[in-house]
């Protein structure tokens, strides 16, 4: 096949899908597919040649790790040679065109938002993943807690805007401890557990800062197990247990920092229960091909639905695949599994 991987793009999870797309590049190439690797934002720029010769450009050494800090996109912007405000890069849409499938190797805002889905709808071309609905809904956390609240158990939550004189409102009725999160990020970007007022102001002014709406959630003590959903078939469990402080950025992409097992050790009962609400909220949210469901799972057994992500991860360090592994789906044959699952959907207008 004749695939596009797109990666990169403009938001603050731009690192960590360099490294995603450079992996399934590389995967797809090995198992005999014509692939080329682009940056979404951009473009062909970067290799320095027409667009089809993208597909002969080796991966880029520098894309394949993500860096320990947040990128900074101020110097992106300033990067590219093409002024535009536009985020779709120079080639990328003849290139996405002339391709038999374009696999999405993008994470958070401009990605994972269904705009680019949308984009590619519009043009007539296939792509890997949910479509424009399942994935705008995914990405944001209220609308997606509203859908599935009642199917499966989620912590309580709020969603706020936090401006001026509101900011001490909400600083007065808030419960401690809590979970601060931007309404549309991912890769734990912005994420905090503030545990007095102090740290809670400066978490609500840092996810303000963002842009946007915040979501303060309630604060479950458990253990932090993910599911992936292939298929509309949930893998087995994975256990993230971060060796300091919480699953954040930098625990997420840093070899070693935390251990990371699958199966989970965990009761027949309770793997049963959360992967089944793994696939309930998949279907809910009609969703397509892949996705990763996270959870805390209390003491008791119940497992607590954070959120979901309709693109996760493909780094060295990332969960699907890990999961993937456990029931014998090697990397390459996952990539494959995944654009085989979209192919259908596209086909029934999904």
């Amino acid at each position: 096949m004749k695939i596009v991987v797109l990666a990169g793009g403009l938001s603050g999870e731009r690192n960590v899908s360099l490294s995603s797309g450079s992996m399934v590049a590389q995967a797809l190439r090995e198992r005999g597919h014509r692939v080329a690797l682009v940056d979404l934002y951009m473009g062909v720029e970067d290799y320095g040649c027409a667009p089809e010769a993208v597909y002969d450009a080796p991966v880029p050494e520098r894309w394949r790790r993500v860096a320990r800090e947040e990128p900074d996109l101020d110097a992106v912007r300033a990067a590219r040679a093409w002024k535009s405000p536009s985020q779709i890069g120079p080639g990328v849409s003849e290139l996405c065109a002339g391709a038999d499938v374009v696999y999405l190797g993008l994470h958070g805002t401009c990605g994972e938002d269904g705009r680019v889905q949308a984009m590619l709808d519009l043009m007539g071309v296939p792509y890997t993943g949910s479509g424009y609905l399942g994935s705008a809904l995914a990405m944001d956390k209220d609308l997606t807690k509203r859908l599935v609240a009642g199917k499966v158990t989620t912590p309580a939550w709020k969603k706020v805007r936090v401006t001026g004189e509101d900011l001490e409102t909400v600083l007065e009725q808030c419960q401690l401890p809590c979970v601060v999160k931007p309404l549309a990020s991912g890769s734990s970007i912005g994420v905090s557990i503030p545990a007095d007022r102090a740290q809670l102001r400066a978490a609500l002014e840092g996810a303000a800062a963002m842009g946007g709406d915040t979501v303060i959630e309630q604060y479950i003590k458990g253990r932090e197990i993910q599911v992936a959903v292939l298929d509309g078939k949930a893998l087995p469990s994975i256990e993230i247990i971060p060796k300091q402080g919480f699953y954040d950025y930098e625990n997420k992409y840093q070899p070693g920092a935390a251990d990371e097992v699958c199966p989970a050790p965990i009761p027949p009962e309770w793997e049963a229960r959360v992967r089944a609400d793994a696939e309930t909220v998949y279907h809910t949210l009609g969703l397509k091909a892949v996705s990763r469901a996270d959870f805390i799972v209390t003491e008791d057994g119940t497992p607590y639905f954070l959120e979901i992500n309709t693109l996760p991860g493909m780094t060295p360090t990332s969960l699907v695949p890990q999961e993937a592994a456990a029931v014998g789906i090697s990397y390459g044959e996952l990539c494959e599994r995944i654009i085989e699952a979209s192919l259908r959907a596209r086909k029934e207008g999904c």
